[in-house]
């Protein structure tokens, strides 16, 4: 009687056990359809890319370098938060330009801005419009949650491409 009953619990143990390394493993890495939703650790809709602004025709390849001729861009580097990876990290090298408009920015593109004295870089998720005008809802994409709503006037840079 004893015996069943230990293995009764190390059946429940087990199974227990089990279904939460199964859980953890597919939130961690997702579920390929038809169970996903589309959104990925981010919490982006994997069809959300951001805009092309380096068109090919501004790409020049020779031998020994390559030209991307875009005006207005400027490097950048990450800090070691972890909000955007794996996309950016402290070892990636940003490519960023000034955006002209909130036309110049969309869902999915990776932008900085400026919030309590601090630069934060973040993907937008949402954009849309209010009685103050464009806002964008703007989360790292490895964090649960959103940064609310960024206006234009606190954005600095927006990220047109990423060396690694």
């Amino acid at each position: 009687m004893n015996i069943e009953k230990t293995i009764k619990i190390c059946i429940i143990f087990l199974f227990g056990f089990l279904s939460a390394n199964f859980i953890t493993y597919f939130y961690m890495y997702g579920l390929e359809s038809p169970f996903s939703n589309n959104f990925g650790l981010s919490g982006v809709n994997s069809n959300d890319a951001p805009n092309d602004f380096i068109q090919e025709k501004d790409i020049t390849i020779y031998d020994d370098k390559i030209v991307i001729e875009v005006p207005g861009t400027s490097l950048s580097k990450y800090a070691s938060t972890g909000s955007m990876k794996p996309v950016l990290d402290e070892y990636s090298n940003g490519i960023r330009i000034m955006p002209k408009s909130e036309d110049d920015i969309n869902i999915g593109d990776i932008i900085t801005f400026k919030k309590d004295n601090y630069l934060i870089v973040h993907r937008v998720i949402e954009k849309g419009n209010d009685v103050q005008g464009v806002y964008f809802i703007t989360k790292g994409d490895n964090n649960n949650v959103n940064d609310g709503k960024v206006r234009f006037s606190d954005i600095k840079y927006l990220t047109i491409g990423v060396l690694y």
